[in-house]
């Protein structure tokens, strides 16, 4: 039994094709094929039901990857033991982020990280909740950027910073020559919501505490990104909420039309993530605070007015 096939046994778990777990290991199938079929001989058990179509480990091939991935995180913590040791940090970083985060964030902190840690090769992917969950799940991610709480229970969450909501109303809005607004004056039918996925989506809903009504629209709006629902705001289809990171960051006009919403303020606390196995854990404290200086300083007491991430409606 070596690494390497317990490494090709995770990629085909991760995959759960064979095809794509040797590429993404950068070998060719019947390479990997043959390695996994060693293992199976050596152990005596098949590992994968090669019958479904996408590929499943057996009841007892679901154990033993669950052991290799201990037993890869274990070689891995060895080399970052030694790496410590010397005083020097390099190899790959994984990092997944939210797309509501991406454009405000890593701007901000991704030259400062690089400066201290000119031999880590970052890797920043942007991914939903769901998904970043799974890939941490699989070793797959060192860490993430997110809206939390989430309390899964194999999740690290450390706080970085609390981002207030704020409401992007046009001039001709009826709230439009208001200089605040207030939770109550947001009617979940006027705002233009996120796509389903996007966590910032849920908390919006968590906030108004209420899904959108479709009887009561002439069209259903929705979009992936801030930049779409600002355009289709300006055009009379309503109005909607951003986070402070990005309104600040928006031209002076479009600034003139953000309007602060009164205490107590909806917030998301954004935290960076990462297992209990707390690998590179010495790369994610300083990444937490490289993020941490690079925010405005109010933004780091903590907020009675968190929103859930998770969609309670």
């Amino acid at each position: 039994m070596t690494l390497t096939q317990l490494s090709y046994l995770i990629a085909v778990d991760n995959h759960r094709h064979f095809a794509r777990a040797a590429e993404s290991c950068f070998v060719t199938q019947p390479t990997l094929s043959m390695q996994i079929q060693k293992l199976e001989e050596e152990l005596g058990v098949l590992l994968f039901d090669r019958s479904k179509h996408p590929v499943r480990p057996t009841s007892i091939g679901e154990k033993l990857i669950q052991q290799a991935r201990t037993i890869l995180n274990e070689a891995e913590r060895m080399q970052q033991i030694l790496q410590e040791s010397k005083n020097v940090l390099e190899g790959p970083f994984k990092l997944g982020i939210i797309p509501t985060v991406t454009s405000s964030i890593v701007p901000r902190f991704l030259r400062q990280f690089n400066k201290k840690f000119p031999k880590i090769q970052l890797q920043i992917i942007e991914l939903t909740t769901e998904m970043i969950l799974e890939r941490l799940q699989k070793d797959d991610l060192d860490a993430a950027i997110l809206a939390t709480p989430l309390d899964e229970r194999s999740i690290i969450e450390k706080p970085l910073y609390y981002e207030p909501f704020m409401a992007y109303i046009p001039a001709d809005h009826k709230l439009g020559k208001e200089s605040f607004i207030t939770n109550s004056e947001i009617d979940i039918d006027d705002v233009l919501l996120l796509n389903e996925g996007h966590c910032f989506r849920n908390s919006v809903l968590n906030l108004c505490n209420s899904s959108p009504s479709l009887s009561a629209k002439t069209v259903d709006l929705a979009s992936g990104n801030f930049d779409t629902l600002v355009k289709l705001a300006k055009k009379g289809y309503g109005m909607t909420l951003l986070p402070y990171l990005y309104a600040i960051d928006m031209s002076a006009e479009e600034q003139s039309f953000i309007k602060p919403i009164a205490d107590p303020k909806p917030t998301r606390e954004i935290s960076l993530v990462y297992t209990r196995a707390e690998l590179k854990i010495k790369v994610i404290e300083e990444l937490a605070r490289i993020i941490k200086s690079s925010v405005p300083e109010k933004l780091l007491t903590e907020s009675d007015q968190v929103l859930s991430p998770v969609h309670q409606v």
